[in-house]
């Protein structure tokens, strides 16, 4: 006897047909978005942990891009502060060359080029800010422009207009470290050096031709003032490499944590896409069983008979 439908099957073969449409389509959008949901709601009870995941997350982004603003800063300090000390000692070895060969022609030229150099690495910049004029980044850290500067003005540290804010940053999620240089700590010794040679040109004249005895004296004495500038800059250089090592060594820290994070996070909500793309062909074949049983379920109705 040939089989007559019902709307009780329709009902059914409709309902199994919509839920394998909603299968493929859940499974669908698993495979091109390569997650398991777009929501909390679809990781159901790992939908704690994964807020909490994430929220650390975000910290650990903001710790990593705030250890990369200053390891930027730091290097440009440390560059700015390399400058400064080159020039003092190429300051100490112009007076020493010129003690070795007797003569002092082109000693001032030479060291108003040095001084020239201080200045520039005194007034080093990063991001258009000056990293050693404390908190007033937006004033240049000296006006100071020539040695005839050291001696017009009433003291050496009027010369310097930064403040006495150091910076102090996050090293991490427990640690904070200074930061910060001040230019007046490492200009003042330094032009201190330059402004006695300075002084003393103002005083007896420039130096010309064959150095006197007198000026032998003076400028074996300038060489151990140049001595101990050097030596000053290069301390608080080396405070500073400290200090850029440990930020360093703690964005490697940091970004491995991130990227351990990254990937328990990619555990829950990432797909298995071999397994998904299998699933996905299985919700294909049940999407087109159910309507082939749909469409023949059609032909059997009670008029087709009649017909």
């Amino acid at each position: 006897m040939t089989r007559v439908s019902t709307v009780q099957n329709y009902n059914v073969m409709t309902s199994n047909l919509m839920r394998a449409q909603i299968r493929q389509s859940e499974v669908g959008n698993q495979v091109s978005s390569q997650k398991i949901a777009t929501d909390l709601k679809g990781y159901s009870r790992n939908a704690e942990v994964l807020t909490a995941m994430r929220s650390t997350q975000t910290r650990l982004e903001g710790l990593i891009e705030q250890s990369k603003l200053i390891n930027n800063r730091l290097e440009m300090q440390n560059t700015g502060l390399g400058q400064v000390a080159d020039s003092t000692q190429s300051a100490r070895q112009a007076v020493a060359n010129a003690l070795a060969s007797g003569s002092a022609t082109t000693l001032m030229q030479q060291l108003e080029a040095n001084f020239g150099d201080v200045v520039q690495g005194l007034n080093t910049k990063s991001n258009g800010l000056y990293v050693f004029s404390g908190a007033k980044t937006d004033t240049a850290t000296t006006s100071a422009t020539g040695m005839s500067d050291l001696t017009l003005a009433p003291t050496t540290a009027s010369l310097f207009h930064n403040d006495q804010y150091i910076a102090t940053n996050r090293v991490d999620e427990q640690t904070s470290a200074k930061t910060g240089v001040l230019g007046d700590a490492v200009g003042v010794q330094v032009f201190e050096a330059f402004k006695k040679i300075q002084a003393y040109v103002d005083a007896n004249g420039p130096f010309t031709g064959k150095l006197t005895d007198a000026q032998v004296i003076f400028l074996n004495d300038a060489m151990g003032d140049f001595d101990k500038a050097y030596k000053g800059v290069i301390d608080i250089q080396g405070k500073n490499g400290v200090t850029q090592k440990r930020f360093e060594g703690a964005q490697t820290d940091l970004q491995n944590q991130a990227d351990l994070l990254t990937s328990m996070v990619g555990e829950i909500v990432d797909v298995d896409m071999a397994d998904a793309v299998t699933r996905l062909e299985s919700a294909k074949l049940a999407v087109q069983a159910s309507a082939q049983v749909f469409s023949s379920l059609q032909q059997s109705s009670l008029l087709n008979i009649l017909k």
